[in-house]
């Protein structure tokens, strides 16, 4: 006998480490850069540069990447920067399997330099982040069966996702902007910040779509080495090779933004006021296609003893595929701030979940979107200042009756983010949160292996009454009676006038021996 067979491809999901750890480092001003009398604002950038598995431990090592706005000492202070890289190692312990692959995602920094004298920074880093595991996984099943004698076959149809394509790419992002004409040429990139912000992904015949935004701060000197600065969202759209991929599949894909750089350019008067942005986009894809599979559960045959085992094997059922968003309203009252602040230039967000627990009707997020945002004050000695602080969100992703063994990815980012100033010692917060879903449920089933054929025992036969009366018991099915008493469903359904196949328990059946039957 032949079992033909399946094979169901799947990401298995392992479980998430949370870690956290800190880089500190003394840092010497470079004799170009003139002395620090102030610290103003911090830029950060994180750079994984290797995830290893060592034993029961994954090494992670990379670079922190940090810039420092700072004031001068002169009398007529003026701001400048200072750059430079925090190399970090580290070892999180993970009992790990053969052939999973480990993933860092939901980075978050809180990066605090401080002056020891005019010449030396003490900068110290806290780093949260999460390293992630998953494991290609192919389950064998069993969708029908061939032999010599006739087979009677048990069914079960069941929607499963099939992982289709897994892909890990980058998207380029190269575009120009010209600052307006109410600004001055720049002479001086002091400070940039590039945050990304509304992304959508979506897969297309043979390739990926993406459409996003990024959000760019850039504070310079002019000519005459004046201060000025510009702030402006850049749309961009392109599209990412992709091999078997369509319209209707379904994805999961972890992205970050990579590599940002400001560069300056000449425009065509010999001005510079073109600024050159350029980003990386690292994607690792996952596309699904959900199918409907008629596995074999059960079988036999009224002329051989078919005889075989059964191991259990795990896939998935797509549940959603969900993008919500919650909106962040807020007023702060700051009296620390009192009539200090003139405009607030520039605005930041990261979102830390705290918890994400499964609930009846979905999924409840709890968590904190920590901000800060630069700004100008109206003291000509201490011209900028900035600010840090947090608020509170909750969110609901709603899935009616979600199982409790529903797995998960989650990605999130802040889609919008605008604070601005009610009154002097007050702000306003508004921004808007988005949460990409996508749930599954596992699904087990028992597949067939090691069918062999057997002679009946035709003794055994003969011993058995020709004509049995059965009364149906809780939880036996038709199938069930024809395979135990050697008879076919249909047979039954014959002999005693049934229109379907549905029994209850109570139920009283007449049932023929197949070869005896006076059908």
């Amino acid at each position: 006998m032949e079992l033909i067979k399946k094979r169901i491809h799947y990401v298995r999901e392992g479980k998430k480490i949370f870690d956290q750890f800190y880089v500190d480092e003394e840092y010497n001003v470079p004799e170009a850069k003139e002395d620090v009398r102030r610290i103003v604002d911090t830029g950060t950038e994180l750079k994984i540069e290797e995830i290893r598995p060592v034993e029961n431990y994954v090494r992670i090592t990379g670079k922190l990447y940090f810039r420092i706005l700072y004031l001068n000492v002169s009398s007529d202070p003026k701001p400048g920067v200072l750059e430079g890289k925090l190399p970090f190692e580290e070892m999180v312990y993970a009992e790990n399997q053969e052939g999973e692959e480990f993933y860092i995602q939901n980075v978050r920094i809180e990066f605090t330099p401080s002056l020891i004298h005019s010449r030396k920074l003490s900068l110290r880093a806290m780093v949260e982040l999460e390293v992630g595991r998953e494991k290609l996984v192919d389950e064998e099943t069993v969708t029908d069966a061939e032999g010599d004698v006739p087979l009677y076959k048990k069914m079960k149809k069941v929607q499963l996702l099939q992982l289709e394509v897994t892909k890990k790419d980058t998207y380029r992002i190269k575009e120009e902007i010209t600052i307006p004409g109410t600004k001055e040429s720049i002479g001086q990139i002091l400070f940039t910040d590039i945050s990304e912000r509304k992304l959508e992904l979506r897969p297309g015949q043979d390739e990926l779509i993406v459409r996003g935004e990024l959000f760019l701060f850039c504070m310079y000197l002019s000519g005459d080495e004046k201060p000025d600065w510009i702030s402006q969202t850049i749309p961009y759209e392109g599209r990412i090779p992709c091999e078997g991929i369509s319209e209707e599949m379904y994805f999961s894909i972890r992205h970050t933004m990579e590599d940002t750089l400001t560069d300056l350019r000449m425009d065509e008067d010999g001005e510079m006021r073109i600024l050159g942005i350029e980003g990386t986009l690292a994607l690792h894809m996952n596309f699904y296609r959900e199918e409907s599979v008629e596995l074999l559960e059960d079988l036999y045959s009224l002329q051989k003893q078919c005889l075989f085992d059964t191991t259990e094997v795990v896939c998935e059922e797509l549940l959603m595929q969900n993008q919500s968003k919650c909106k962040v309203t807020e007023r702060l009252s700051l009296p620390e701030l009192k009539t200090d602040v003139l405009q607030i230039l520039h605005a930041r967000g990261a979102i830390q979940v705290e918890h994400a627990d499964r609930t009846g009707e979905g999924i409840r997020v709890e968590g904190i979107l920590h901000l800060s945002f630069f700004y100008l004050r109206g003291d000509d000695a201490e011209p900028y200042g900035s600010w840090q602080g947090m608020i509170p969100f909750e969110h609901q992703i709603e899935c009616k009756e979600m199982p409790e063994e529903t797995v998960y990815n989650m990605e999130q980012h802040i889609e919008q983010l605008q604070i601005t100033l009610v009154g002097s010692e007050s702000v306003e917060i508004k921004g808007i949160l988005t949460f990409d879903t996508f749930l599954r449920r596992p699904v087990k089933v028992w597949t067939m292996e090691n069918v062999r054929e057997e002679p009946l025992d035709l003794e055994q036969l003969e011993k058995r009454p020709s004509i049995v009366g059965h009364i149906v018991q809780r939880g036996e099915d038709l199938w069930q009676l024809a395979k135990q008493y050697m008879t076919t469903k249909e047979g039954i359904m014959e002999v005693n006038g049934m229109q379907n196949e549905n029994v209850k328990e109570g139920d009283k059946l007449l049932i023929f021996k197949e070869n005896m039957s006076i059908l």
